[in-house]
């Protein structure tokens, strides 16, 4: 924090969290005033969002005080007159500090109850790994043909049973059995169409098989392989997300307006979140449950939003936006998942999303046994930020997501570019984020209002769509959907 004149006698407190535009754009403002800010982390100190809730009734960040004056939010403190922002500057300036000011964290904390990280990895090499970068090497691979197709870059059971006899002086057991364990560690994948059915390894077979690096797709991640042991997934995500975060948070501009992509992706953090993103490769995700997974592909899917306007830039029509959500893409255990794949086939149980026709998994696909049994509503929330009011999560955590989520969803729904309501006509005007998945919240205009209901917090607003539900005849209206980008580039 800057020095200040010892004559200041009181404090701006801004609880933000890293990574929100709306924050920095608050402090941009604040530090131009010449009065000292206290910026309060939430995300580092989640044990404070109860307390700024009771004070503010709010679940949104910035919340901003002068003393113990609340203003609002970054929008609520850029509408404020000229003459009412000197006063509260020099309530700042000329009174103590009171007995009730906002708190702030304890100093020093013998630990920290977040769950963030720095971002550092040390990969430990797994027992595999070596033996595969040989294998590349060993004038195996190649192309086959089956039929009519030839299938470069690949190779048969016999193959490479043969070469770990020759080259690793292994018996045919021990052989069999590593090649068992290859492809069950995702180190090499069945060619599609020349596989075995039942997934399992053996001499004899008519199978063919590719290193997984060697598979052709475009994933974000591909091309490399994973040599570290594999990750838990829930460390794996967050390590990710607070990389990426921290990164973004760094090239956001000062008014908190534009983010420098370019400046990001030649940031030399922006390659060691690469190279920790190919681990993602073969992560073990059969054996998550359900928090564990809505917490891992909510952080990989705010991730890989991320990586995909560094990669290919962000989309600006609506060509643009189904081609980035339908093939920005990770390989992830094994498995190639798109946006599109993440949110609607395993965050929405594997519904349709807009513009589909069909499910995005079909009986056969093996992504589908990674999918949550039905739909949840809450992801809608904490998928992205587009609100004037970020809610105070960024990285999601298996603990107590369903609680966080629901955090969300209430930051969302307080601010008036997602939720309006207008007493006087009878209407409710709600994101198109409704209309698109209706069916996530009931699939009628009454059981959505009424899902709105039951999640927004205690306010004025809420108050005020409960009489306007109760008087009937509601009419509801969505509102159009800003897809302005905040790229610099």
């Amino acid at each position: 924090m800057e020095e200040f004149e010892n004559n200041l006698l009181g404090r701006v407190t801004v609880y933000s969290i890293q990574g929100c535009p709306h924050c920095v754009q608050a402090k941009a403002t604040l530090g131009s005033l010449g009065v000292p800010v206290c910026d309060v982390d939430v995300g580092k100190h989640p044990e404070l969002r109860a307390r700024v809730k009771e004070l503010t009734g709010r679940s949104s960040v910035p919340q901003i005080f002068f003393n113990n004056i609340h203003v609002g939010g970054n929008d609520d403190l850029q509408k404020l007159a000229p003459e009412e922002l000197q006063r509260l500057v020099n309530v700042v300036k000329k009174e103590p500090l009171p007995a009730d000011a906002p708190p702030l964290p304890e100093e020093n904390p013998t630990e920290s109850t977040s769950g963030e990280t720095d971002g550092e990895f040390v990969c430990e090499r797994d027992e595999l790994a070596d033996l595969v970068e040989n294998f590349k090497h060993g004038n195996v691979i190649g192309s086959h043909r089956r039929g009519l197709t030839v299938y470069k870059k690949s190779f048969s059971s016999d193959q490479l049973l043969d070469w770990l006899q020759k080259e690793k002086g292994m018996a045919r057991a021990e052989a069999c059995s590593t090649g068992q364990a290859l492809l069950q560690k995702k180190y090499m994948v069945s060619v599609r169409g020349c596989g075995d059915k039942d997934g399992s390894f053996g001499e004899g077979k008519d199978a063919l098989y590719r290193l997984l690096e060697d598979d052709p797709h475009s994933a974000l991640n591909a091309g490399q392989t994973a040599s570290c042991t594999p990750i838990p997934a829930a460390e794996l995500s967050l390590l990710l997300r607070e990389l990426i975060l921290k990164l973004f948070s760094e090239h956001l501009s000062a008014d908190g307006k534009s983010v420098d992509y370019k400046g990001m992706s030649g940031d030399p953090a922006f390659e060691r979140y690469c190279e920790l993103a190919i681990q993602l490769q073969r992560v073990e995700l059969l054996s998550l449950s359900r928090e564990e997974k809505l917490a891992f592909f909510i952080n990989i899917y705010n991730a890989l939003v991320i990586h995909g306007n560094l990669r290919l830039g962000a989309p600006t029509n609506m060509l643009q936006r189904y081609k980035f959500f339908n093939y920005v893409s990770y390989l992830i255990g094994g498995e190639l998942f798109t946006l599109q794949d993440i949110e609607n086939g395993v965050l929405r149980g594997n519904r349709r999303g807009m513009a589909q026709l069909l499910r995005p998994f079909s009986k056969t696909d093996p992504r589908l046994q990674v999918a949550l049994p039905d739909a949840e509503p809450l992801i809608h929330f904490a998928l992205n930020c587009g609100a004037k009011g970020c809610p105070p999560i960024k990285t999601y955590s298996p603990k107590d997501i369903d609680s966080q989520l629901r955090t969300s969803a209430e930051a969302f729904l307080e601010n008036d570019d997602s939720c309006v309501v207008d007493s006087g006509k009878r209407e409710v005007r709600l994101s198109q984020i409704f209309k698109w998945y209706k069916a996530d919240f009931g699939g009628t205009d009454e059981k959505l209002l009424k899902w709105v209901l039951d999640h927004m917090g205690d306010s004025p607003k809420k108050s005020s769509l409960q009489d306007v539900i109760s008087a009937g005849k509601t009419k509801v209206i969505f509102l159009p959907y800003d897809w302005s980008t905040n790229g610099t580039h």
